[in-house]
């Protein structure tokens, strides 16, 4: 038996939660469909809300307030289509937990993001319920119009396809063009909800945030929508000539009273809307309605995020996306208070160093895409909002703006993680590197972020980044290091830069160092040794220095080399390790399949050295969530995998390093 599945068996006689009455006995959606009249959909949706406040606020590391917010949305989709031969899309999966819980994982829901247990994303291996793995956002109309054509191609016209997808989400590229391809295939039998709730991560941006609420604030337009809808109530003994009526009204009153045209239905999506999200049985009747409706058509769902939960209704939507343990009563989220000071994250190193750098440097600009929190551009946000900017969940768009900044003679600093930079790659080969623009690409949460499990692990960037001509591949192993790497990208025109740094805290208390300019390609040796050589780029070299000291313990000397750059190489320092060691090791906190370590092997090859190279980084499969130490240890580049490595290299054994090997293993 597998280590996960024998911590989820332990997990489910581990389960210490109590559902209300109604809610104990649903386990599949049929129980709903079967067991609860459409009147008691209220109550279902209120044992749901507070089973899930029950447990994120005691397991903390988990999403909450997106999956609040569709509380009834959820209970009415389950009871009204016949999932999972009805297919259920959720953009993103932030939003998904009451899906989890309704769909057979009740038991197993206080095990979420924890290694071993639930994903906190839909997961297609998870579940049958689970159509489609999520995790990036505004895939889910593609998604799901595939499987409605799939569907209709095999002659399975009954089954409907439904895409939960969130303002925020709409505001992508991917989700236009789903829209846009969807309207060509008028006999889809697609729906598109939209969950409108101003908010994505920070609060969204961009027009069509202010379309929507054009259409959410027009009373006059809600007011006569609502007095045609009961009129048309009383004249439906017409048949389909009432829905004739109704069509051609509702297209009048949306272009003359919204003063401009319906921007989906002139996708062909027929368009049904604003509704109330929080209104489960009123959900639970429209959506019956629109069973009915053949083609693409989209509901229009206005919800609160944290809805029905007082605190995270009345507090920052922000904060209360994922806000650890928080006491349920009270609403009081509780915060480790450390003894000592500690270091500071990475991103809040980029947060203020990039405003230090601005002061300086009126050329400088910062653009993110949607995760100006969670990046830490909101202090230049906050300091110069005229040079710092949030262009919503739209990664390419991201880095072709940044590409037009730079053709002007400006140096715009592109904030995206990792995991999200690889929805940009394009751009960032054909937009930025051919054309040799300073664009600096600042990679938050390079390497394992932890609970966010494979959609977020920043893997590949080392990989992908060092095989584009004109690039620059850099890795700070601290925050004076990432400060310097910052510098050094606005001093001169370097062509593109990219410098990627982990999710987390760095290494240094007294971390606001004066900066100074590096030369780009070079590394430093840190440690002299005799035994075997480390070479490691960004934050592990921190991990390396740790294992030195213990190596000094078996007897054993190893130097250190932090390269820094992954391209250039520093290949003068290459020829000194090749010259003196036989024995190497290379460690990253990144893909090792075309990362660092392979750059290493490459420069060895062509140099014609020969040496025992062994590899350490995440390895050619997919990680799975768990703590970030967790997942360290799994793929064997912690302090005590490196120290169990060199010694294996070196060919010293002991029971100690005997038993380490095991636990890696």
């Amino acid at each position: 038996m597998s280590e996960d599945v024998t911590l989820l068996v332990k997990y489910v006689f581990m389960h210490p939660y109590k559902a209300g009455p109604l809610l104990e006995n649903i386990h599949i959606p049929q129980d709903l469909r079967d067991q609860v009249s459409i009147d008691d959909l209220p109550q279902v949706s209120d044992e749901l809300r507070q089973y899930i406040v029950d447990v994120i606020s005691e397991i903390g590391n988990s999403h909450f307030g997106a999956s609040l917010g569709v509380v009834e949305l959820t209970v009415a989709l389950h009871y009204v289509f016949n999932t999972p031969y009805d297919q259920l899309v959720w953009d993103v999966g932030h939003q998904a937990y009451g899906h989890k819980i309704l769909t057979g994982r009740r038991e197993l829901f206080h095990t979420n993001r924890t290694k071993g247990g639930i994903s906190g994303f839909p997961k297609r291996s998870e579940s049958e319920y689970d159509t489609f793995g999520v995790g990036h956002s505004s895939t889910s109309i593609s998604a799901a119009l595939g499987m409605a054509v799939a569907n209709r191609y095999k002659g399975e016209k009954d089954r409907h396809h439904i895409a939960v997808i969130g303002d925020g989400a709409m505001t992508a590229g991917l989700a236009f063009e789903g829209l846009n391809h969807a309207g060509f295939e008028k006999d889809a039998n697609l729906l598109v909800v939209l969950n409108d709730n101003c908010m994505s991560i920070d609060p969204n941006v961009g027009a069509l945030k202010e379309y929507l609420t054009d259409i959410t604030t027009s009373h006059t337009y809600n007011k006569v929508k609502d007095e045609v809808w009961k009129l048309l109530g009383k004249v439906s003994k017409f048949g389909p000539d009432a829905q004739t009526i109704a069509s051609k009204i509702s297209n009048a009153l949306k272009g003359s009273l919204l003063k401009q045209s319906n921007f989906f239905e002139s996708l062909n999506f027929r368009y049904f809307g604003p509704v109330d999200g929080h209104d489960a049985i009123g959900l639970a009747k429209v959506l019956e309605d629109l069973k009915d409706i053949p083609g693409p058509k989209i509901l229009h769902c206005i919800t609160r995020k944290g809805a029905g939960y007082k605190f995270s209704e009345e507090g920052n939507p922000t904060k209360w996306h994922a806000p650890g343990v928080f006491n349920k009563d009270t609403g009081e989220i509780i915060k480790v208070v450390p003894k000592s000071p500690q270091p500071p994250k990475y991103q809040d190193v980029f947060g203020h160093t990039i405003v230090e750098l601005a002061e300086n440097n009126d050329k400088i600009m910062g653009v993110t895409p949607a995760m100006p929190s969670g990046c830490s551009l909101t202090f230049m946000m906050e300091a110069m909002p005229d040079r710092a900017f949030d262009v919503g969940i739209a990664e390419q768009h991201a880095v072709t703006f940044s590409a037009g900044l730079a053709t002007q003679g400006l140096i715009p600093y592109c904030n995206i993680y990792s995991s999200f930079m690889q929805r940009a790659y394009d751009q960032v080969i054909h937009d930025v590197a051919l054309q040799n623009l300073q664009v600096v690409f600042c990679l938050d949460r390079g390497g394992l972020v932890g609970a966010d499990g494979a959609t977020h692990h920043g893997a590949y960037d080392i990989a992908y980044m060092r095989s584009i001509p004109n690039m620059i591949v850099a890795a700070p192993m601290n925050e004076a290091e990432l400060r310097n790497m910052m510098f050094t990208a606005q001093a001169e025109n370097h062509g593109p830069f990219s410098i990627r740094y982990p999710r987390g805290n760095g290494v240094m208390t007294e971390w606001k160092t004066a900066m100074k300019a590096m030369k780009v390609g070079t590394g430093r040796k840190l440690t002299s040794g005799e035994d075997a050589a480390i070479l490691t780029i960004g934050h592990v070299g921190n991990f390396a220095q740790d294992a030195i000291a213990l190596l000094k313990e078996d007897g054993v000397s190893a130097a250190h080399y932090d390269m820094r750059f992954a391209k250039p190489i520093d290949e003068l320092m290459l020829h000194e390790v090749f010259s003196k060691f036989d024995k190497i090791i290379t460690i990253e906190d990144g893909a090792i399949m075309g990362g660092f370590g392979s750059a290493v092997i490459e420069f060895m090859a062509d140099h014609n050295y020969s040496a025992k190279v062994v590899r350490l980084g995440i390895p050619d499969t997919y990680i799975h969530h768990g703590t970030v130490e967790e997942l360290h240890i799994q793929c064997g580049f912690d302090t005590q995998s490196i120290r169990t490595k060199v010694l294996q290299l070196v060919g010293v054994s002991s029971s100690d390093t005997q038993q380490d090997a095991q636990q890696v293993g």
